[in-house]
């Protein structure tokens, strides 16, 4: 569904306890993504839109 790069930037200025978790982390993604195809739909539906951008 969504393609990921396998690279990582050190650049930024970001807090990440463990990045050694993160193929870990996108395989729980991918899972969820699978058994809800629902909440998928809706993420694809308004994607264009963005109805949450902005909100803290």
């Amino acid at each position: 569904m969504n393609a990921v790069a396998a690279t990582f930037s050190q650049e930024g200025d970001y807090k990440i306890r463990d990045i050694s978790l993160s193929d870990w982390g996108r395989k729980e993604l991918d899972i969820a993504e699978h058994e809800m195809p629902g909440l998928m739909s809706i993420r694809r539906k308004y994607q264009a839109e963005l109805p949450l951008k902005g909100v803290r």
